[in-house]
């Protein structure tokens, strides 16, 4: 990084609409926290914008004294990109407008917003759009990779909801992205992980859901994982579009639904989602109740922003977190094996293994709609390394490195863009496919000189 002048510091402070922290200012340090506490850099300068203007101003800075430049939205990211060393953090957690048009059913939507915002302001009108599972998440990142969540069966992924993005390009000016306006610039937005520019407002379609839905877990030992994983694999695949059941293994959390001795036992789980008639639900997920003897479940109507924050608890911030993913068309036995495998040997009371059944409406969507272009993708499996201290990471990296490996040869093309960690750049072009050398020229276009690179990159041509 070029050495700042305090007094060019002291210049854009004055021009600019929001704090500028510097780190022996007081918030900065706060201000430069994000979810995985693997992650622990220190900007030159953080610059938390208020406004479209403030953006502007933050990326002309940026660019014109040569700064690495990163981009905070929610700060949930698990290659934690939203923060560099010696650069200039953009900081946009602060700007949580949010804006219901009911009659049109869409939404607005500020970058700082988290999926707890979105859902709040939507569902007090009985309105969503696909999301993701953690509430604190923030819309921005989740958007720009893709997005998924227990309406996506239904409803698409997030970006197959995306109408358009105001944003701020590598040159400083604010442009809009839509179908008729920057068109391409729309397309690699969609799934290209803000390499193309700072989304100051997402613009969404919004639906009718709940607000209240029949959700819920059963919980099954892990010494019945084996019949639970291959009836949960031919379950999901003829499931209807309304229905999503998730498959989770992992130690217990003390669930008050659990009896105590089971709390911390390796256990193997189904979250279900029911978008539709709890009476209906009710008819379609009896048949999950005889994949094994349960220790319990927690399935009734609930309203939808709730089972939202439902896994919060297992996914609050300051854990340390590793993770590698893979895309599958089908879940075979090869695959079942060797999530049995590592299951048997999760490092952390805290790792888990969880396979999301996608599918339905997101598969329906041409594969070169957008970016994001892993169409036949039906499951996405993460395997999610978290744990406390530094002494537990080469342990607990190594085990997920492992399962990583094991699984390879049974996944289908691509990869989940959100879900790649710090150490897989070489993998951003496997995770686009096809969808890669257009999004480089698309990248070439609006930032050749990849001033926006703290990000899963995708290189200038």
């Amino acid at each position: 990084m070029t050495q700042l002048q305090q007094g060019t510091i002291d210049t854009f402070r004055g021009q600019f609409g929001g704090p500028v922290f510097e780190p022996t200012d007081a918030g900065y340090h706060e201000a430069r926290q994000i979810w995985n506490a693997m992650i622990d850099r220190k900007p030159a300068l953080i610059a938390q914008c208020h406004s479209a203007e403030d953006v502007v101003a933050a990326v002309n800075f940026g660019r014109d004294q040569s700064m690495l430049v990163s981009i905070k939205g929610g700060g949930h990211n698990i290659a934690g990109n939203a923060v560099c060393d010696d650069g200039l953090m953009i900081d946009l957690s602060q700007m949580k407008d949010i804006e219901v048009d009911v009659e049109n059913r869409r939404a607005f939507v500020g970058p700082g917003c988290t999926l707890a915002d979105f859902d709040a302001a939507a569902q007090m009108h009985g309105l969503a759009t696909p999301l993701g599972i953690n509430s604190t998440t923030g819309v921005a990142g989740l958007t720009l990779g893709g997005g998924f969540g227990w309406l996506s069966r239904k409803h698409g992924m997030t970006v197959d909801n995306l109408i358009s993005a105001d944003m701020v390009t590598a040159n400083g000016r604010q442009t809009r992205a839509s179908a008729t306006e920057n068109p391409d610039l729309f397309w690699g937005t969609r799934g290209g992980g803000g390499n193309f520019g700072v989304v100051t407002r997402f613009e969404f379609q919004l639906h009718p859901v709940g607000p209240e839905l029949l959700s819920g877990l059963m919980v099954f030992p892990f010494d019945q994982a084996q019949s639970v994983l291959t009836q949960f694999a031919r379950f999901t695949e003829t499931m209807p579009d309304e229905l999503n059941v998730w498959l989770v293994i992992r130690h217990a959390p003390p669930l008050p639904f659990l009896p105590e001795s089971v709390h911390g036992e390796p256990i193997v789980a189904l979250a279900i989602c029911y978008a539709g008639n709890p009476e209906v639900g009710e008819k379609l997920i009896a048949p999950l109740r005889s994949f094994g003897d349960a220790h319990g479940e927690h399935v009734g109507v609930q309203p939808y922003a709730n089972w939202q924050q439902a896994f919060d608890p297992l996914l609050a911030d300051g854990a340390r977190n590793y993770w590698k993913s893979h895309n599958f068309v089908k879940l075979t036995d090869d695959v079942v094996r060797v999530a049995l495998e590592f299951g048997e040997k999760l490092p952390s009371p805290h790792c888990e293994i969880f396979i999301a059944s996608i599918g339905g409406q997101t598969g329906r969507v041409a594969h070169d709609a957008m970016a994001y272009s892993s169409r036949d993708a039906n499951y996405v499996m993460n395997v999610h390394g978290r744990w406390e201290t530094p002494g537990e990471d080469e342990h607990c990296r190594q085990w997920a490195r492992a399962f990583f490996e094991a699984a390879k040869p049974y996944a289908s093309g691509g990869a989940y863009i959100n879900f790649l960690s710090h150490d897989e750049t070489e993998r951003v072009e496997f995770a686009y496919g096809d969808a890669y050398k257009r999004l480089v020229e698309v990248k070439q276009k609006y930032d050749p000189e990849n001033l926006f690179r703290v990000n899963q990159n995708i290189r200038p041509g």
